[in-house]
């Protein structure tokens, strides 16, 4: 590839972001305005309006842990999953259960790296792939909830709905565990006592990713820095 083709795929890339991002901004502040209007417009023809003191003063109970766990996804989230992908998954939802493990499969089936316009691509067409079998899957959960409800709430599936998370991202850290094993053993081991001994900790996931991930970036740098000595 010249140095001419080499310029013109890099404009044609830098409109495709520039539009990417224009796109993305209308999509996010009309979803920003339809999920915090439709409430004041059901109060409004209901006459039920919300008491917005009461709701202030609960939102401000929990926004601020919500707005530092906001704020870390979107800083260790975004890299990975580029411009379009970020635009997707946050407005669909389901970044830690869905749309960030179908992004990474996604890109290291197809053997491409973080940053680079090959994984913008690939990251947002697996999202978007992802949002559109969600759609199709709760539709026909919908139709089918009445008539599966007996199998869904028996006590022997139970067990299983309750460890989806769990075994979808096992499944995936074994791969990286391998890569890594002493890195990963000594985080995992750290975040299973610090859990153990402080089991509130387990409803902030979120930004427990903040600690774990310092902790394997520190210990992967000190690895790094003994095998450049040796």
């Amino acid at each position: 590839m010249d140095g001419k083709e080499i310029t013109k795929n890099s404009e044609i890339y830098g409109r495709y972001l520039e539009n990417t991002h224009r796109l993305g901004r209308i999509v996010t502040i009309a979803s920003l305005v339809l999920l915090l209007g439709a409430p004041f417009l059901i109060g409004l023809y209901l006459g039920v309006m919300p008491d917005l003191s009461a709701a202030a003063k609960a939102f401000l109970a929990v926004g601020l842990v919500y707005l530092v766990s906001g704020i870390a996804e979107y800083l260790i989230y975004v890299p990975m999953l580029g411009t379009g992908g970020s635009y997707l998954a946050f407005i669909t939802g389901n970044l830690i259960n869905m749309k960030v493990p179908c992004a990474i499969n996604a890109r290291d089936i197809v053997g491409v790296k973080s940053g680079t316009p090959e994984n913008e691509i690939i990251s947002t067409l697996s999202i978007a792939t992802s949002s559109l079998v969600t759609i199709l899957v709760l539709a026909a959960g919908v139709i089918l909830m009445i008539p599966l409800q007996p199998i869904l709430q028996s006590e022997t599936i139970r067990p299983a709905f309750d460890n989806v998370v769990p075994a979808l991202f096992g499944a995936m850290a074994c791969k990286y565990y391998r890569m890594n094993r002493p890195v990963a053993l000594i985080v995992l081991a750290f975040m299973t006592l610090l859990f153990s001994l402080v089991p509130s900790l387990i409803g902030s996931m979120s930004m427990m990713v903040i600690p774990s991930g310092a902790l394997a970036i520190g210990l992967a740098f000190l690895l790094w820095k003994k095998n450049q000595k040796d």
